[in-house]
């Protein structure tokens, strides 16, 4: 047990997929008090009355998913393309936009967003998931430098080849497309759950106050 966020309300999106529940258990370790969503914020208004059910939010974990459409370019449809953006763009802007009067106001306060490698490196048949991943980060970095005066601070990862429920489930790990993959991988593994959420952790506490708008990768060196 530690205290690394005692006291701080932390509220986490799509709280039972992605890096959610490695991220809550890590984090009410560290006495955090969680408040977990499971909605879906697709929903016209969701973001907004999420944020205004929560009350205080000391930290905002952006936790957003979606399986990864496998295709090429001129293959992606228009209701694909759509598809993805509308679940991990469109809801990150609202809840951000939604809860930062509150930390400027108070003139403290985190956002960590759980981003993907997949936007740092070059990958056939991912162009629009990279896309969108890549929109995040854009979109951390303007937002980062836009409220570091007011002492809030935001700050994304760029994960990959992470135990998750959602990108590298149980029946994954052992498959043959995985050991292929991990092949180019410098650190020869998957990373834990919990050894990505510890860096979520670091961005979510005091310990990160003089980061800006950072990406960090976090893929055992399949981006450098």
């Amino acid at each position: 047990m530690g205290d690394r966020l005692a006291g701080r309300r932390v509220l986490v999106t799509e709280a039972d997929d992605f890096m959610g529940p490695a991220v809550i258990a890590l984090f009410t370790e560290e006495g955090a008090q969680v408040i977990p969503d499971f909605t879906d914020l697709r929903q016209p208004g969701r973001c907004e009355a999420l944020t205004k059910e929560a009350g205080r939010i000391d930290v905002l974990v952006v936790n957003l998913s979606i399986p990864n459409p496998r295709a090429l370019a001129h293959e992606t449809s228009d209701k694909d393309w759509a598809a993805v953006f509308d679940k991990i763009v469109h809801p990150l802007h609202r809840l951000v936009r939604s809860v930062l009067p509150q930390m400027i106001e108070r003139r403290s306060g985190k956002i960590v967003v759980v981003g993907s490698a997949a936007a740092l490196r070059g990958t056939s048949n991912r162009s629009c998931y990279a896309a969108a991943r890549g929109a995040q980060h854009a979109y951390v970095r303007c937002v980062g430098v836009e409220v570091a005066p007011h002492n809030v601070q935001v700050n994304a990862t760029g994960q990959i080849f992470v135990e998750n429920p959602t990108y590298f489930p149980p029946d994954y790990i052992n498959s043959p497309e995985l050991k292929q993959r991990l092949k180019d991988v410098p650190a020869g593994r998957l990373s834990s759950g919990r050894e990505a959420a510890a860096l979520l952790l670091f961005l979510a506490s005091s310990d990160s106050d003089f980061f800006v708008g950072q990406i960090f990768p976090y893929a055992g060196g399949w981006v450098v």
